[in-house]
């Protein structure tokens, strides 16, 4: 559900995937780079393909480039498994921020942001404030916020998990239903296919 031709041009001509073309020219040793280039060397170094994937899930970019399928002239023997399409896609867009590494991901960053804010309020109450006759229950309360932190953060990474597993096994099921569609000549893949985002900046 990925265009190929879409990541090479955008590889190639957004800034946001700067970092990803100078691995591209790294790997082809050459400063100038066509985005035929690009296009096959996704295949033969599928890093590329997940970097950009990466990147797109970092900054909220779907990765998947299939529009829904349009009920208008779809034949009714086709209806049903377009409609599973639909609905596989929109669970797919909802979830696809969990393919993301948690340890990347910015509900971490956010825990631990949270729990820097607490330590410097446990040391400005402590020593600032005069309070050190409390310090062993300012400490203590700290201690269940590191806890509660990290209880947190385990019950995110196992959604991270679960949602990625998900991820995977539906993603694969709806290419196999797209197949059968254009199999059986409901739909082309290739008019599926968004050929550019109105997401980058």
């Amino acid at each position: 559900m990925i265009y190929l031709k879409r990541v090479a041009r955008e590889i190639k001509t957004i800034g946001l995937y700067d970092l990803v073309f100078q691995d591209v020219q790294k790997i082809l040793q050459k400063k100038e780079i066509e985005v035929f280039e690009i296009e096959a060397l996704l295949s033969s170094h599928p890093e590329i393909l997940e970097a950009y994937k990466q990147t797109n899930v970092e900054y909220n970019i779907s990765n998947i480039h299939l529009r829904d399928i349009s009920f208008e002239d779809l034949a009714f023997t086709c209806k049903e498994k377009a409609n599973r399409v639909n609905a596989n896609l929109a669970k797919l867009r909802e979830i696809e921020k969990y393919t993301l590494d948690f340890e990347q991901s910015s509900v971490l960053v956010i825990i631990m942001s949270i729990e820097f804010f607490v330590l410097f309020s446990v040391q400005y109450f402590i020593v600032l404030l005069d309070l050190k006759v409390w310090q062993w229950e300012i400490y203590g309360l700290f201690a269940l916020s590191v806890l509660w932190a990290w209880l947190y953060a385990k019950k995110e990474r196992k959604k991270f998990e679960t949602n990625a597993l998900t991820y995977e096994k539906l993603y694969g099921e709806t290419l196999e239903i797209v197949d059968d569609l254009e199999k059986e000549g409901c739909v082309s893949r290739e008019k599926l296919m968004i050929e550019q985002s109105n997401e980058h900046i």
